[in-house]
């Protein structure tokens, strides 16, 4: 089969030889140093993405995409109509009644802030995921008048209570009074307790969306906004903004990325950073093979200086050595990315295996929300890691080529 002869060459010189041994060493822990950095950036990038499209799944499964509201903060008379008008878009796959509000929540003496969602249970699993994960009681024992509500596992932990115990509810109300605010206190019933796995356990608290009307003193059927849920949770502020937009100028849009987007913003920063720090180790991959090649050209002197007698070009020079460095730039990096999508894939029956072998949990539920190890292998952080790992490999080799292709016949041959 016909080859140039710079690529033949090349080819040849990534093979071992009696007489230098060294050389090929260094070669081959080059090509270890570039599988093992290309390997771990895939792994550990794919663990970033599952931490993150867990965290996704959870936090952005309890909280509203976008709801609509009167831009001047009062109640909506005809929420229906808000939720229709939303339906009728092919993105919006819920549309429901939605009040928020802050408050205290008080056991024996024992208080924390909390943040109270008035629901209707019947409809609630169009825009949330908390109906999966209920630990104690239902989401449809909330009846409306009853003053049920449903806590977070957190909050029950920390309280100590369960279905069926009371809760006292403190909610800060305007008045004429000196202060300006008076407490105004409900009595809760503890009807379900939910654990997302999330700092929601902690901070979030359901009510049915009358009690919560009751509470602020509207009318019956008065709702604070409509929560809608979308197919695409990152068209939210492109879609919320164009539905409000349609309703008129009373209304306004607020989506996720005002109340979660900060989270998510430092998750992807996270791993931008960490994805960086790993580059250093193929870059450093990518030195070995410059220092490499330097030693190649030395020990090649003679052989560069008798192609050059026999017309090879000093392009052609440089090229047989781009060619051997590209050569293990290549090998180490397919075999680095295989190594890499293989582990990545397993890695959470890796490490589960792990924990059995140790009699210990890594990631124990009492101490992180997510009690495994997640991933997600995305194709374009593979693409990218390979890309980037060729790319060095191949700039790695210029400026040994370049010495190689300056080398003069006349003085490599001078003491031959």
């Amino acid at each position: 089969m016909f080859r140039p002869l710079s690529i033949f060459i090349g080819t040849r010189y990534t093979r071992a030889k009696k007489r230098n041994h060294y050389i090929s060493f260094i070669s081959l822990t080059s090509m270890i140093g570039l599988t093992l950095g290309v390997l771990a950036m895939i792994v550990v990038l794919s663990v970033m993405n599952g931490f993150q499209k867990e965290m996704r799944s959870r936090i952005l499964g309890m909280v509203p995409h976008a709801v609509l509201q009167n831009v001047d903060g009062k109640p909506l008379e005809n929420w229906q109509a808000v939720a229709a008008a939303a339906l009728k878009r092919r993105e919006v796959v819920g549309a429901v009644p939605y009040t928020e509000l802050d408050g205290m929540l008080s056991f024996k003496g024992q208080m924390q802030p909390i943040e109270i969602d008035g629901v209707d249970p019947q409809q609630e699993s169009k825009v949330s995921i908390i109906g999966s994960h209920m630990t104690q009681g239902s989401l449809e024992a909330l009846k409306a008048g009853e003053s049920g509500v449903v806590i977070g596992e957190i909050t029950a932990r920390r309280f100590r209570v369960n279905v069926g115990d009371s809760l006292l509810l403190i909610v800060p109300e305007s008045s004429s009074a000196p202060g300006g605010i008076t407490p105004r206190m409900q009595r809760l019933n503890v009807v379900g307790v939910f654990k997302v796995g999330a700092e929601l356990d902690g901070t979030l608290a359901l009510i049915h969306v009358d009690d919560a009307a009751q509470l602020l003193r509207w009318q019956p059927g008065q709702v604070q906004s409509v929560r809608i849920a979308l197919k695409d949770l990152f068209k939210a502020p492109a879609v919320g903004a164009s539905i409000a937009s349609d309703l008129g100028s009373g209304y306004r849009s607020v989506d996720w990325t005002h109340t979660q987007g900060s989270l998510f913003g430092a998750m992807k920063m996270e791993k931008t950073m960490i994805g960086l720090l790993l580059l250093l180790i193929v870059a450093v991959a990518a030195f070995n093979i410059i220092a490499t090649l330097i030693m190649v050209v030395a020990d090649k002197r003679t052989d560069i200086a008798i192609l050059r007698t026999l017309g090879m070009t000093p392009r052609e020079i440089m090229t047989i050595f781009m060619v051997q460095g590209t050569v293990i730039g290549v090998i180490g990096t397919v075999v680095g990315g295989t190594l890499g999508v293989i582990a990545a894939f397993n890695v959470t029956a890796i490490v589960s295996a792990l924990e059995k072998a140790a009699g210990t949990h890594i990631f124990s539920s009492d101490v992180y929300f997510i009690n495994y190890l997640p991933t997600d292998v995305q194709a374009a952080d593979v693409v990218l890691v390979c890309c980037a790992a060729l790319l060095m490999s191949f700039l790695a080799t210029l400026y040994p080529a370049w010495r190689a292709a300056n080398t003069q016949p006349a003085e490599a041959l001078r003491y031959e």
